[in-house]
């Protein structure tokens, strides 16, 4: 897949359709921020491949950095489920031809909903049909929706459809909804709204070597996610960069009370395995939570604990609770 940086918008507007354009065939544009790419924006994306692929079209994906949060009210700004590069990975598997990312500047948050239609939907990216969720809403102060969309789709040429959200439980599946499953550690059910378990990539740092003289050695991952589930013990799967299936692991992610820690760190211990991992950047899903962190009278008590949650780990991963 392709992934194009588009440069910031200038304030000025040229006439519709007379900005630089994309290159190639027109397009079957999905627009959205695409954050976790949980079940409702797959089916957005879905919806877009088949629409693109039955009339020969690149199917392209449109999202924004930073997210709009961050300009217009940046003290409510949502933290990221995943980085841009995970985003274009996942979108990527799903079979979009292009991402483009179009920076969310204050410039472009005041465009009108046509400013925007014409100029980035029709100008930039040669949009034949628009694909966007029932609740989108665009242009400055989200003036626009999806009726308005669909009324200047009519007066510059493209088609728009609008696709239903996605529900469980009643609910729409969000990435706020997200967030809020990860805060509570309850990534069982963050795993249902994504459609796969949540995960997070990483560089294996040194620690304190604690664990390996406790016969436990760990992978202390430096983080890249700005989004990690609640402290806790965690059921997990770590996929290595030599490929292969995901090893089975137990997670902590905490701060290591037993011994006096006070900064957040995650923590893997890979079971049945051996071998150098520093340097190396690891992916590591969370499958289930097993237990708060807490801390213990001394080293052996702590690894009888350990031994413990491997056990109860074992028998998570070997129920196939992640669809693995």
């Amino acid at each position: 897949m392709e992934v194009v940086r588009l440069e910031p918008l200038p304030e000025v507007a040229a006439a519709p359709g007379t900005s630089e354009p994309r290159d190639g065939p027109e397009a079957v544009v999905a627009v959205g921020n695409f954050d976790g790419v949980h079940r409702g924006h797959q089916a957005l994306v879905l919806a877009a491949l088949a629409r693109a692929r039955s009339r020969s079209d690149v199917c392209l994906a449109l999202t924004f950095d930073p997210h709009p949060a961050v300009v217009l009210s940046p003290e409510r700004a949502p933290r990221s489920l995943m980085t841009l590069e995970q985003k274009a990975e996942l979108l990527a598997a799903l079979g979009v031809d292009v991402l483009t990312v179009l920076p969310f500047t204050p410039t472009l948050a005041a465009f009108s909903p046509r400013d925007f239609a014409a100029r980035v939907l029709v100008g930039a990216l040669r949009a034949r049909s628009v694909v966007v969720g029932e609740g989108f809403r665009f242009g400055k102060g989200r003036a626009g929706d999806v009726a308005e969309l669909q009324r200047l789709g009519q007066e510059l040429g493209f088609e728009v459809m609008a696709v239903s959200a996605v529900l469980q439980d009643g609910l729409r599946v969000s990435s706020t909804g997200i967030r809020e499953s990860l805060r509570e550690g309850d990534v069982a059910r963050a795993a249902v709204l994504l459609g796969r378990p949540h995960f997070v990539d990483g560089r294996v740092v040194r620690g304190d070597g604690r664990g390996r003289t406790l016969g436990i050695p760990t992978a202390n991952l430096a983080l890249e996610n700005e989004v990690a589930p609640k402290e806790g013990v965690y059921a997990a799967r770590v996929a290595l960069p030599a490929g292969g299936p995901p090893r089975a692991a137990v997670a902590n992610l905490g701060r290591r009370p037993t011994f006096g820690g006070d900064a957040v760190a995650l923590e893997a211990h890979l079971l049945d395995f051996e071998g150098d991992l520093y340097g190396q950047r690891l992916r590591l899903s969370f499958v289930e939570r097993l237990r708060d962190e807490k801390g213990f009278p001394g080293p052996h008590a702590l690894v009888a604990q350990i031994s413990a949650d491997v056990l109860q780990a074992r028998r998570v991963l070997a129920e196939g609770r992640d669809g693995l």
